[in-house]
């Protein structure tokens, strides 16, 4: 598959912004700037404007990969993958996090494929009480299940929660282990308590970082997105 960023290590700006003025903003500020390499966008604006809108405002200031995030899809029959693909043309890779069994993950990730989109899946989630050894639902070896099953039809991009370097460490070595020279993806930074410098270490030459509220928040956009890049 093709390589979803042409950066081995960028910030990812995660489009979480109310409106189409905000995202306008945010993506007019944070296009220039070296390092970035991707724009994330989900529901808060793909529900209410729909993703061709969103997808066309975006395209106005850049060319860069544009990544889908159904937070979460791949949560439903397996035979819906092909449905959701279609529905997602326009943007160069989604996010899996399929939660709801191997077959559903197997026939999304084949559905997406087909369509020519990147996949990019995750196991584990950034917030407290979602691991069952947290009080939450899924078990560790639920968490890695997802990841080998990804692994054995040749994925290569990875999310792993920003806020957790040990982990991160964790399921590099895990994919290494299976064969795949994993490009991990991170949420969980700044605002959820993750560490830029310390995810990077953890992460080595292929990573980028998902950055949200430290962005759009930001008095000064630009000046934020050039900051947070020098972390890398």
């Amino acid at each position: 598959m093709k390589q979803i960023i042409k950066l081995n290590k960028s910030i990812i700006p995660s489009c979480d912004v109310s409106d189409m003025v905000k995202l306008k903003n945010l993506v007019k500020e944070t296009c220039s700037v070296e390092g970035i390499g991707a724009y994330k966008i989900g529901l808060e604006l793909c529900i209410p404007y729909g993703i061709c809108q969103v997808i066309d405002t975006i395209r106005k200031y850049t060319n860069l990969p544009i990544i889908y995030d159904h937070q979460k899809a791949a949560t439903d029959i397996p035979e819906l993958g092909q449905k959701f693909a279609k529905a997602v043309k326009g943007v160069d890779a989604v996010i899996l996090f399929p939660f709801t069994g191997p077959e559903t993950e197997k026939e999304w990730i084949k559905a997406c494929k087909k369509a020519n989109l990147g996949v990019i899946v995750g196991g584990e989630m950034t917030h407290k009480g979602f691991l069952e050894s947290e009080g939450g639902f899924i078990s560790n070896k639920e968490s890695l299940k997802i990841y080998e099953i990804a692994a054995k039809m040749r994925i290569n991009d990875y999310v792993v929660p920003g806020n957790k370097p040990e982990k991160i460490k964790l399921y590099k070595a895990f994919l290494e282990a299976h064969g795949i020279k994993p490009i991990l993806y991170s949420p969980g930074l700044i605002a959820q308590g993750g560490n830029i410098t310390e995810s990077t270490k953890a992460a080595g030459e292929r990573w980028h970082a998902i950055v949200g509220r430290a962005l759009y928040n930001a008095k000064d956009i630009y000046k934020a997105a050039k900051e947070v890049v020098k972390l890398l």
